[in-house]
Parts: C-alpha cells; sequence; structure tokens
C-alpha cells in the first residue's frame, strides 16, 4: 500500500469508528451537553467535517475559501443559520461554541452524512495528490506554522478522534450504557 492510500485509508477508518459511539443518541439528544463537557454530537460531526473540507483544500493546492465548502452540506453564516439538512460554518468553526437549539443543526443522521462525505473528500484529495506532493508544507492553525500534507492528514485522523473521545464521554455524561455492553 502507498504511503497517500495509506494516509487515505487512516481518514476513512474514523467513520466506522466515530459512528459506534453514535448508538443511542437520537433528536433529543443530538444537540445535548453534560455538565462540564465542551461539546455536542451534532457540534462534533460539523466541526471535524468543516476541517477535514478546508484540509482537501489544501491537498488540492486551492486556497481554501468559504466558496468552497460544499453548499449542499454548509450554509455561510453568523451561526445562526443552520438548518436540518445544513450546518452554518461559523457554529462549527474552530472557536465556536455549541447550543442546545436543534433547529440551528442538521438532524442526527445528516450530520452522520456530512461527516461520512467529508471523510469520503478527503481521503480522495490525499488520493490525488502526487506522492512528490506530501512533504509540501502548507500553513495551518491559527498560529500559521507550517507542517507537510502527509502530517496535516494524519493531525486530521487525530482530530476526528480527540472529537470521538469527546463523544465517548459525552455517553457517560448522559448516562448511555457502554458501546462494549
Amino acid at each position: 500500500m502507498s504511503p497517500r492510500d495509506m494516509l487515505a485509508e487512516s481518514v476513512l477508518s474514523t467513520k466506522t469508528l466515530l459512528a459506534r459511539y453514535l448508538a443511542g443518541f437520537d433528536e433529543s439528544t443530538a444537540t445535548r451537553q453534560a455538565p462540564s463537557l465542551p461539546n455536542h454530537v451534532a457540534w462534533s460531526l460539523g466541526h471535524c467535517a468543516l476541517t477535514m473540507h478546508r484540509v482537501a483544500h489544501m491537498f488540492a493546492a486551492e486556497p481554501v475559501s468559504a466558496a468552497q465548502i460544499p453548499e449542499s452540506d454548509f450554509i455561510t453564516g453568523d451561526g445562526t443559520r443552520g438548518d436540518a439538512d445544513r450546518f452554518d460554518t461559523e457554529s462549527v468553526s474552530f472557536g465556536s461554541k455549541p447550543v442546545d437549539d436543534p433547529r440551528l443543526y442538521p438532524t442526527l443522521a445528516r450530520s452522520a452524512q456530512i461527516y461520512d462525505a467529508a471523510c469520503d473528500r478527503l481521503a480522495a484529495a490525499i488520493r490525488a495528490t502526487d506522492e512528490s506532493q506530501l512533504d509540501r508544507k502548507v500553513k495551518w492553525g491559527a498560529s500559521g506554522l507550517e507542517t507537510p500534507l502527509w502530517s496535516l492528514a494524519m493531525r486530521m485522523v487525530f482530530h476526528n478522534g480527540m472529537h470521538t473521545g469527546q463523544i465517548a464521554d459525552l455517553r457517560r455524561g448522559l448516562g448511555f450504557k457502554s458501546i462494549f455492553a
């Protein structure tokens, strides 16, 4: 398996890993938070999806702009324009604060579809990148640190895993049964 295929498969593996932790959530709990925990499920899915779309553009060596985020999945707004089908980019961007208002987020099933589509898009962008470009450095994050593309792909796997861990904590905080029971 080539390095870029390995990176792409790693991103795709996060679809199955995260989906396991969605068991038991429904529309009444998709935007619920537990005391002392930072996020809810809908926010986590949208945040990870938005981040992966932005990284996919970096693999394509395109400037990242709001216009390049899929309009079928995201609305560029002020954080209050999301609906049952699309996230408002500002409601799930870095530093945004999740709110318990289901009207502002896609349904749980649609949120999961948007997350899966973003995984697919990032994996496709990784596979379409010439292997010689995997060492190309790009600026990432608020600090603008430069990192090679291969490292940014691995960072997305870690990022998705970190938010999956937050969903695992949220499950405990809301009194859900273990996914391993």
